[in-house]
Order: structure tokens, then sequence, then C-alpha cells
């Protein structure tokens, strides 16, 4: 990418060059501007290559900061914020841990996500191949969360484990792969994490109920609620605008310039989240059909019995 902008900066100059009077050439002209276009080159190449590197190293700091909060942060700030969680089961304060961390990273990342996409122009006028720093560092914390509940789900599946969150981490882990090792598709990667912002509610919905809130106040109803909406939102609504993106950069040169295994590393697994959410969405609303149902349904039994 930076090879073929440097291209075409040298020869920009040299179409405005042909303007002047012609003449003999400079001696070492043509040698000057080859060493020059190699100079760019290298150097963005670089550049690339410290991002890269710096990529990964957040993803290792993001791995072992998530998995400190999970361990010794978490565990002594809940009982402050509910006094159930110090009588809850053994697995039952693993899974309020975890949870707890996953909202912690669904709101850094999903407000990160909202500030990339409304204020980084490079990012928003070439999703495919503009300046991708801001979303590498959005990735790469994202990187380091997934790897974390990779393992904690396998560490403690018997309370923990979900095969569709597995399925889930592992493909977005493979996609998110290629936005860290060579920076394309920064806008679509980014614009993927918008989903987070969904978390913190369905997060929520199960701290209610763990720590005894009755699924019939006003408290629950009313995240249940917002959790539905703001999932459909951040989730489901914006597939027709996401998709309808895609296809205006479809068969452009620069998509072309991705490469087979990138098109179908980001086209694939962009199907298969879209399925997972689907299948979520359903559920969350069966579950708020059920919840708002249930109050309705104990108060007609009780006139009937009355």
């Amino acid at each position: 990418m930076w090879q073929l902008r440097g291209t075409a900066a040298w020869e920009a100059a040299g179409a405005g060059s042909a303007a002047e009077p012609r003449g003999s050439p400079r001696p070492g002209a043509a040698a000057s501007q080859v060493w020059g276009l190699g100079f760019l080159s290298r150097r963005h190449g670089a550049a690339m290559e410290d991002s890269t590197r710096l990529g990964y190293c957040i993803v290792a700091g993001s791995f072992v900061a998530f998995q400190f909060f999970f361990s010794a942060v978490s565990p002594q700030l809940s009982p402050a914020l509910s006094r159930r969680y110090s009588s809850l089961p053994a697995g039952k304060r693993t899974e309020w841990d975890s949870r707890c961390v996953s909202t912690l990273h669904a709101l850094i990342v999903g407000l990160f996500c909202l500030y990339i996409l409304y204020f980084d122009e490079a990012v928003n006028a070439n999703p495919i191949w503009g300046d991708p720093h801001l979303v590498k560092l959005n990735v790469a914390i994202t990187c380091g969360y997934l790897l974390y509940d990779l393992l904690l789900l396998l560490r403690y599946w018997k309370t923990l484990g979900d095969s569709l969150f597995v399925y889930h981490h592992l493909v977005a882990l493979y996609a998110y792969g290629y936005v860290l090792s060579r920076g394309v598709l920064p806008y679509f990667a980014n614009f993927r994490l918008l989903s987070e912002l969904s978390t913190p509610f369905v997060n929520l919905r199960w701290f209610f109920d763990a720590a005894g809130q009755p699924r019939s106040s006003w408290f629950v109803l009313a995240n249940g609620l917002a959790m539905t909406v703001v999932f459909f939102l951040v989730r489901i609504a914006v597939i027709p605008s996401y998709y309808r993106r895609v296809l205006a950069w479809y068969g452009t040169p620069e998509f072309a310039r991705l490469g087979l295994a990138v098109q179908v590393a980001w086209i694939v697994p962009s199907l298969a989240l879209e399925v997972l959410n689907l299948i979520w969405m359903y559920k969350i609303i069966r579950g708020f059909y059920r919840a708002f149902g249930r109050p309705r349904e104990h108060k007609a039994a009780c006139s009937h019995g009355d």
C-alpha cells in the first residue's frame, strides 16, 4: 500500500516537471528518484512493522490486565457493590467476576469504537486501506480480552462453557488477526466492535438475577427493555448499513488488493456472526416476552381466582 502511494507521489512529481523546458537530464536524477522511492517504501514498511509489534504487545497487556481484574479486582470490589456476592456459590462468583471483566471491556472498546466512527476521517474515507492505527489499538484490546475469555471458558467449562461463545471468539480472532498483522479493513473491523455496546445491559440482567432481584421489578424490566432495544440497534439494525458499505467497495481495485485470503476472512466471519446475532436476538426477545408476560398472566390468574 505504502509503496503504491509512494509511486503515485513520484509520478505526480514527474508529471509536474514535464512542463519545464526540456534539456539534458540532470546527472543522477533518475538514480536519486529510485533511491528516494526505496527509502520511503522502507520507512513506511518499518512503521507498519512497528505498529504491528505494538499491537501484539497491547494484546498481551490486555490479556494480563483482564486476567488481573478477574482474579484480584472483581473479588475485592464486588462485595461492596452487592451483599449477595459473598453468599453466592463458587461457580456463580466465578461467572460474576467474568461478567465484571466483560462489562469493563465492552465499555472501553464500545466507546472507543464510537470515537473512531465519528472522528477518524482516514478510516471513514477509505474503509479498506485507511490509516489503521487507532483501530488496531481497539482491536488489540479486544483480542487480548478474547484470548483471556477463551481460556476462562475452557478452564471453567462446567460453569461457563458455551460452544457458541467459543465459536464466536475463534471466528473473531481469525478475522482480527488480519487487521493486526496487515492493517487492512479498519472501518469494518471497528464497526464490528459497535456490538459491544449491548454487553453491559446483558450482564446487568444477569447481575440482577444473581442478586435476587425479582424479575417482575421495574428495574429488571426496564433493563430488559433497554437490553432488547440496544442489542437490536447495534447488532441487527446495522446489518443493512454494514453490507451496503461492503457492496459499495466490492470489486474495486482496493478490494482486489486484499487478496482472496483476506476477502474470505472478512466476508465469511461476518456472515457467521450475523447468524449468531440473530440467534441471540431471538433468545433475548423470547426472554423479554416471558418477563413481561408472566406478571400479566399472574395478575390475570389472581383476578380469575377472586
